[in-house]
């Protein structure tokens, strides 16, 4: 939903917790003219939290930040397999969700709302080393070791560090629209989107060089999504066959290479729609949806709604 108020945002650091879980939502998220939040980093207790990797943290605010955000991130933590956070922190986590607010974990900080009761029946990931202690520890929660994120609404988990960026760009689109998002991926130099289900890692048997083939051919097809764009011409500038070029897309992306270009047309859509006056039909054309009928076809099928909902929503104008 698209925030129409400050969105309060807390940040719970727990004892060991990893600098870059942590400092990756206290930035994305941080208050400034363009985006509507506001930060209030916490741990179980206010002062002097011990961090991991040599460093410490010095939180102004305890578990009752909880009852205050709408949204509470809860980065990776010292060995998140052995031993859960305390009863006050677990407490104002339910708290918390039952009030109303978004739960998303970064890397092992799923292992604090698996503690909760909250994932049960869920699907979740975690950083890859930790997932099969994860499915072994909570065995109602139905952890997928091959996505990068997991978006099941009022709860959602990433995998390690670098998703992290991932899931705060996916809440961002969900909140603000993908104008928003990709401005704050310009100011990370991130990529824009990277899918929830693409795999948490490349098979190591594939070359790099490969690899390097393929994000080059991506970022060539976004550049040219109003073109014709077949799996054929994608495999051609990948310079490999079109049947190593779908096995590997999919390795990489979590999708279909015409999947992948259906979603990237429809998240340029999405762009037109909040920040142009061009009519559905003209947008259809300019990303290679070809109708407004089609169009309004994929708008329903992948965001569950319909441009002119959408554009009401995010409009942001000229």
């Amino acid at each position: 939903m698209p925030v129409s108020r400050l969105n309060r945002v807390a940040v719970l650091v727990l004892d060991g917790a990893k600098p870059l879980d942590v400092g990756i939502p206290a930035q994305v998220f941080t208050t400034r003219a363009s985006m509507p939040y506001e930060v209030r980093v916490c741990g179980a207790a206010p002062g002097l939290v011990t961090g991991g990797d040599g460093l410490s943290y010095h939180v102004a605010h305890g578990p009752d930040a909880l009852g205050w955000a709408d949204i509470v991130f809860v980065p990776g933590y010292r060995h998140p397999d052995r031993e859960p956070p305390g009863p006050a922190v677990l407490e104002a986590l339910v708290a918390a969700h039952d009030r109303g607010a978004r739960l998303a974990a970064i890397s092992t900080g799923a292992f604090a709302l698996a503690a909760t009761g909250l994932l049960d029946g869920r699907r979740a990931t975690t950083h890859w080393h930790y997932t099969r202690a994860l499915a072994a520890q909570y065995p109602l929660v139905r952890v997928d070791e091959n996505v990068l994120f997991v978006d099941e609404g009022s709860v959602l988990t990433s995998a390690g560090a670098a998703s992290g960026i991932d899931l705060c760009l996916h809440v961002l689109r969900g909140d603000l629209g993908v104008a928003a998002a990709n401005h704050a991926a310009r100011r990370l130099v991130a990529a824009p989107y990277r899918s929830g289900g693409q795999a948490q890692y490349v098979p190591r048997s594939v070359p790099e060089p490969i690899g390097e083939r393929f994000a080059a051919t991506r970022e060539w097809a976004l550049h040219r999504l109003g073109e014709p764009l077949t799996l054929e011409t994608l495999a051609r500038h990948a310079a490999v066959s079109p049947r190593t070029f779908s096995r590997r897309f999919v390795e990489d992306t979590g999708y279909t290479p015409m999947q992948w270009v259906m979603r990237a047309r429809v998240d340029m859509a999405r762009e037109l729609l909040e920040r142009s006056e061009r009519g559905v039909e003209q947008i259809a054309a300019d990303t290679g949806l070809g109708t407004g009928a089609n169009l309004r076809l994929h708008f329903q099928s992948i965001l569950g709604t319909t441009p002119s909902e959408y554009r009401r929503t995010f409009a942001q104008g000229e």
